[in-house]
């Protein structure tokens, strides 16, 4: 999973989002920093009972939170995400010493982003093409 201020910077340049099953976000300043929610259709909990522990399967939960604006929540893209996102200008994903590297075409030459995770290399790619006014994926 990317960090959540690589996340943070990635909704803060307007990476484009479109929920599915599986993807993770989090709630920036609302008391649930350290919660990480998963979108899904079915939702799975774990009861006990007097005859042993059970996995409930159920379509909604009910808890304070009933719902959210999209644009309120930060997406933790995956590895895979992010690279769909930089789509052609992708060039290659490698290990380091120490960390992940991932190369991009951009225009004529070719950068490298490196982070600790290959995810969070990614997230960098994806950042500096943004920044460069170039749109990931284009």
């Amino acid at each position: 999973m990317i960090s959540l201020d690589l996340a943070l910077r990635l909704h803060h340049a307007g990476v484009a989002w479109t929920p599915g099953n599986g993807d993770r976000f989090w709630l920036p300043d609302r008391e649930l920093d350290e919660t990480i929610f998963t979108v899904s259709d079915m939702v799975v909990e774990v009861r006990d009972h007097a005859g042993g522990r059970v996995l409930a399967f159920n379509g909604t939960t009910e808890w304070a939170l009933d719902a959210i604006e999209e644009h309120e929540v930060v997406w933790l893209p995956r590895l895979d995400q992010l690279l769909d996102l930089l789509g052609p200008r992708f060039v290659s994903l490698t290990a380091r010493s120490g960390g992940h590297v991932v190369r991009v075409r951009s225009g004529q030459s070719e950068q490298e982003h490196v982070d600790v995770g290959a995810a969070d290399a990614a997230a960098r790619a994806v950042l500096g093409l943004m920044e460069q006014g170039g749109r990931a994926g284009a």
